[in-house]
């Protein structure tokens, strides 16, 4: 067999494998949401409130669709054109320099074209009360991101292209193995290195609230080395808390705004949320099914690398070449949107598994709803946004569902 089979072999088992990981990991059945419970708990919200949330809801639709539409267009026109080559061409040097200079180039283009949109969501977060940061400290975010990004991305082209010239034919083998092993290793070293780069976290004071929660893990058999407090104020008012890491990294984050708006009950109810996600694994989970999904993303690069039709439009000669990183970028851009529908319907399964474990595990679903109520409030979210877009886009649940697991549950 030639190199090109054995990759297109490995392709179908590593597609196989990852229907099986999706099919065996995602919880398929969800708690019932009954709709005429829903619209009960629609009717319970502040009418006002929920009139905001549609108004910043449908003022973000005019800059998050455009921006998304912009990005493909641009990411299409660097990849299947020749444009992307010429602009890698502009960098002088060997190839790691165009590799790293040339990547950073033509990703910076990509990432600024839609910065003026995140501009606009940022200006119409502020007048909504919910991103308090001033533009300095807008800017400075901004600037961290791309300066992570721009390290991740130096240090992923310089192994890629490094590989793709060691061994021209079998790069896709070990290629496939170090990408599934890097989405594995950042699954332990984000909390560490990358998450205090945008945030402080500070270990949570000596008292019943730590206790409780503590207390609250231990319940759960989760174990968790410290509860911390992220100082989420800076930035904005939403309200949020998260378990992060796994084993010697699981840690439980809190935004200080929870603390400050919710009660100490409302607290536990989204913590034992999170610890939903720590109990069931999904964290591990979503780190198999994304190194199989990335792992698939290098060996398909690798086929369609042989596809000369493809090459000759990107004006470029291999898909091994620096001058191919525009092409890399319109196929990663494809992928992803192909690919967000599934992600969200997965997520959605999860988050909805995570909001039975809490009721269980809290056991009090009047003190879930409230708090399911206020999240929804404070962070101006859109309660029964319409299905279609929650179809695509939705990570979790919508607020009516949740407020009407907790009704059956209740009744149950």
């Amino acid at each position: 067999m030639t190199p090109r089979s054995w990759a297109a072999l490995s392709f179908a088992v590593l597609l196989v494998a990852l229907g099986i990981a999706v099919a065996v990991l995602t919880p398929w059945q969800r708690p019932p949401a009954p709709r005429a419970d829903q619209l009960a708990a629609l009717a319970t919200l502040p009418a006002e409130r929920v009139a905001q949330a549609k108004a910043l809801h449908a003022e973000l639709r005019w800059s998050s669709y455009p921006s998304m539409v912009l990005g493909l267009v641009v990411a299409l026109l660097l990849g299947l054109t020749p444009l992307g080559a010429k602009l890698v061409n502009l960098v002088p040097g060997p190839w790691p320099a165009k590799a790293v200079g040339g990547g950073l180039l033509v990703l910076g283009i990509a990432s600024l074209v839609t910065m003026p949109f995140a501009a606009w969501q940022h200006a119409v977060r502020a007048r909504y009360g919910l991103d308090i940061r001033t533009w300095g400290a807008w800017t400075a975010d901004q600037l961290r991101n791309l300066a992570v990004s721009a390290v991740i991305g130096a240090v992923v082209l310089l192994l890629f292209f490094w590989a793709t010239r060691w061994s021209p034919q079998w790069w896709w083998s070990f290629g496939a193995v170090a990408a599934a092993g890097l989405v594995v290793l950042m699954t332990f070293v984000f909390p560490v290195l990358v998450e205090p780069i945008f945030n402080t976290f500070t270990p949570m004071a000596d008292g019943p609230q730590r206790t409780a929660l503590l207390e609250l893990a231990e319940r759960d058999g989760v174990p968790v080395k410290d509860v911390l407090v992220a100082d989420a104020s800076r930035r904005t008012t939403a309200l949020n808390a998260y378990v992060s890491g796994l084993g010697p990294t699981r840690r439980i984050v809190v935004y200080d705004t929870l603390l400050a708006e919710a009660s100490p009950a409302e607290v536990e109810s989204v913590v034992a949320h999170e610890l939903g996600h720590a109990k069931a694994g999904d964290v591990v989970s979503g780190t198999i099914i994304g190194a199989l999904g990335t792992a698939l993303l290098v060996i398909g690069i690798f086929l369609l690398g042989g596809w000369t039709g493809l090459l000759r439009r990107a004006g470029v000669e291999s898909i091994g070449s620096p001058q191919a990183i525009g092409l890399l970028l319109a196929i990663a851009t494809i992928v992803g949107l192909l690919a967000g529908p599934a992600q969200a319907f997965v997520s959605r399964q999860l988050e909805a598994r995570a909001d039975r474990h809490a009721l269980e595990l809290a056991g009090d679903p009047v003190v879930f709803e409230s708090m399911e109520a206020k999240l929804s409030l404070v962070n101006l979210g859109e309660p029964d946004p319409p299905w279609l877009e929650q179809f695509l886009f939705g990570s979790h649940p919508t607020t009516v569902e949740r407020m009407a697991a907790a009704r059956a549950f209740a009744r149950r």
